[in-house]
């Protein structure tokens, strides 16, 4: 009788146990409930146009260094400084030499009249600073040159900055990643950084086009899941994971390592059991199938090049072998369009557009973050973060030979919030989480929370066209008594 109680109890249980993975993957295919929130970044006070070009404080030249999302999120920084400064901004410039070895400016990648035009209640941008004559001769007006401070705060900008830009006509701020703190406590230069990021930072039309074939190539067959597989060389380096490769392999870590990061003394064990190391292919791949995924799954795959060859990608495809990447599923003349920056920029298109997108590492400024807080403000899209730290001993307790409840262990550490409105607590990134600045409710609760009209540009148009009412109604009155 005892034994006859057991077996139903088992059975109860993987019966339990698979249809709570049918339920859990079913469910993510749809977007997250979203409260009643929705994405805006319009502003909720009056928000003044810029100054004229010729009444403006001077120009503002920044040199963005890093990867895509890097630049990214520095472009939005400088639109931000050149609003607080009342400067006029040159068109960003983009560092992809020393990243990418390319030589794509802003123009190659980004919809340059659509940035301008966009932001043109926000600040004034131009494509160079102007020439100048002095004593007869005709130059480009020098820029001074400037190292800010890293994550800068607004005071730095309305003091240091401001008196040399007055001073010079022109400040050169290099490099300017990581220049202006994320922390800003006036929300409405928050919502400028999410119209700047989510509105005029739109990618030019071939990448877009690009874009869109993929993603309809890979619809046409259901839903599909995108994963940005952090598995690089570079990223390897920095984790200081490196116990799982050849001695050959470890060498190689080691020397890119000592070349481009801090000495520090790695403990791998120690390391992985902190969360610091990126997941393998086949971590990945247990996850997903722990959740109820199986190999009918479509799988785009966002990576550079990983590192260790084919034999770490094996196990994820002998799982999950419906995988894609921009290059299978285009070829040819298309492949033209999408290199270097642009092919990071396609990559971050079908990821945005996918029915869940998945990092597998995330850290400052880097693809994955900045996505995360697209597909937050794109409608709450499903976003599975991985939590490294928690999901370790499970992996290592497996690896040691003891896989008794593995499945159930990651699923409890999977089952959190999927993209869902939350708060942003230290050290999430504000471009991995713009709520609830860059959101609004219809129904509010605080009165601080209502929505504006839809349309930003709308909301700014409505309000300059205002300004521009009441000054000539004050002209008016002037001429009158006069």
């Amino acid at each position: 009788m005892q034994c006859l109680f057991e077996f139903f109890i088992k059975l109860y249980l993987v019966l339990t146990s698979v249809l709570l993975k049918d339920v859990v993957s079913n469910e993510l295919w749809r977007t997250v409930d979203s409260n009643g929130w929705r994405a805006s970044s319009a502003p909720r006070i009056y928000w003044p146009p810029p100054p004229a070009e010729s009444e403006s404080n001077g120009y503002l030249r920044v040199r963005c260094n890093g990867g895509l999302t890097q630049q990214r999120s520095a472009i939005c920084n400088a639109v931000v400084v050149a609003r607080i400064m009342n400067a006029t901004l040159v068109l960003p410039e983009l560092d992809t030499n020393s990243f990418w070895h390319d030589e794509s400016g802003f123009e190659d990648i980004y919809d340059v009249p659509h940035f301008i035009k966009t932001l043109e209640y926000d600040v004034r941008i131009v494509m160079n600073v102007p020439k100048i004559t002095a004593q007869g001769k005709t130059k480009k007006l020098k820029a001074y040159k400037i190292d800010p401070p890293r994550d800068a705060p607004v005071t730095w900008y309305r003091t240091t900055a401001l008196e040399n830009i007055r001073k010079y006509g022109a400040i050169y701020l290099t490099p300017f990643s990581h220049r202006l703190a994320e922390k800003i406590d006036d929300p409405e230069f928050q919502r400028l950084r999410c119209r700047v990021n989510y509105h005029a930072l739109r990618f030019k039309p071939n990448i877009m086009k690009t874009s869109s074939d993929i993603v309809n190539k890979l619809r046409s067959e259901g839903h599909f899941m995108s994963i940005h597989l952090r598995f690089e060389l570079d990223m390897l380096a920095y984790a200081g994971c490196f116990d799982i490769f050849t001695p050959e392999e470890q060498k190689i870590l080691l020397r890119y390592r000592e070349e481009h990061f801090p000495e520090k003394t790695l403990d791998y064990r120690k390391r992985r059991l902190l969360g610091k190391c990126p997941l393998t292919p086949e971590e990945v791949g247990l996850i997903l199938r722990a959740m109820g995924f199986d190999n009918t799954t479509w799988i785009y795959l966002a990576s550079g090049k990983l590192f260790g060859g084919k034999r770490f990608m094996k196990p994820f495809k002998a799982m999950f072998p419906r995988l894609k990447n921009h290059s299978m599923i285009r070829s040819g003349e298309l492949e033209e369009n999408i290199r270097g920056l642009a092919g990071s920029a396609v990559d971050y298109m079908v990821c945005l557009l996918s029915d869940i997108f998945i990092p597998t590492y995330d850290g400052p400024s880097n693809f994955a973050n900045n996505l995360m807080g697209h597909r937050l403000y794109y409608g709450f899209r499903t976003t599975i973060t991985p939590n490294r730290k928690a999901l370790a001993p499970i992996f290592m307790d497996r690896e040691e030979g003891h896989a008794s409840g593995f499945e159930e262990r990651v699923r409890q550490v999977m089952l959190t919030h999927f993209g869902a409105p939350h708060k942003r607590i230290h050290p999430e990134s504000f471009y991995t989480n713009p709520w609830p600045e860059c959101f609004c409710q219809m129904k509010p609760r605080n009165h601080a929370d209502r929505c504006p009209p839809n349309n930003v540009n709308d909301v700014l148009e409505s309000r300059f066209q205002n300004k521009e009412d009441v000054e000539v109604e004050a002209t008016n009155q002037t001429d009158s008594t006069s």
